[in-house]
């Protein structure tokens, strides 16, 4: 690991992320790039009627310097940081500024089960989670000494989700951590026998060259599957593929993987399928 993005809007959330990512960069001697988007819109940046240049500069001055103080903090000392500051809010950018700069994990910042604000707002996490290309990160609580040890991974372990635990694999051996891989089971439609199950698991294990164990945990629904599970083992962090532009993947329909993010109490982390 060598670049972590780290999306900053000054919120208290921003503070548990930088800290996170922080204590990661440490670990894998790796560069912090701070990332602040600023909420001006072209006709603020080129029209001349109804708006001031210079006060488009005063604005982009006083982001300048309050982004220069929130990055003053005793846990990047000592680290490389670089502060990049976007004109607009667009969260695509994240993963464009991402590429650019080589990057190999994107942190964010949520405020939890009370719904996904500030920098994390509904739609626009999705727009990151979809477009990045690399992990996503997503921290809700100051963590004072972040580590991940034992890493729960979940996916239906069908062909798609293949590209996504490559990824989770050697995210756990970058992190040094406990690869648990699960699959959750739960009653209607998507119920499977534990011969089924076994046997899908075991063709998708052979696929990807893998002799991982893997715990079949059943309950009333994936989300509540993936967050008891993780909890009954003292997970650090939950992993979860996504579909890119198709959004979360069919395993995780509709809202569940915003759920899962947004109801953890541990660190959640996303890797995108294609």
């Amino acid at each position: 690991m060598k670049k972590i993005i780290v999306p900053v809007d000054f919120s208290e959330q921003s503070k548990f992320a930088i800290r996170a990512a922080s204590a990661l960069a440490k670990k894998h001697d790796a560069e912090i790039i701070a990332l602040h988007m600023l909420e001006l819109n072209q006709a603020m940046l080129t029209s001349s009627e109804g708006f001031h240049p210079e006060q488009t500069v005063f604005l982009i001055k006083l982001a300048e310097k309050r982004f220069r103080e929130f990055l003053d903090r005793p846990c990047l000392e000592g680290l490389k940081v670089t502060p990049i500051i976007k004109h607009y809010k667009v969260f695509s950018e994240v993963n464009e500024v991402a590429q650019e700069n080589g990057a190999d994990l994107i942190v964010m910042g949520s405020h939890g089960s009370d719904g996904l604000k500030e920098i994390f707002v509904g739609s626009n996490a999705e727009r990151v989670v979809r477009n990045a290309d690399i992990p996503v990160i997503v921290v809700k609580e100051d963590l004072k000494d972040f580590k991940v040890e034992r890493f729960a991974f979940a996916c239906d372990f069908k062909d798609d989700s293949l590209p996504a635990f490559e990824k989770a694999k050697s995210f756990a051996e970058m992190m040094s951590a406990e690869l648990e891989l699960v699959y959750i089971n739960t009653p209607g439609d998507d119920f499977l026998s534990n011969k089924d199950a076994y046997e899908r698991i075991n063709q998708f294990l052979t696929k990807a060259n893998a002799g991982q164990q893997v715990e079949i945990y059943n309950d009333y629904s994936v989300e509540k599957g993936i967050l008891n599970y993780s909890e009954s083992i003292l997970a650090d962090m939950i992993g979860i593929p996504t579909h890119g532009r198709k959004g979360l993947s069919h395993f995780f329909m509709g809202s569940i993987g915003e759920d899962i993010a947004n109801h953890s109490k541990i660190p959640v982390v996303t890797f995108k399928i294609n």
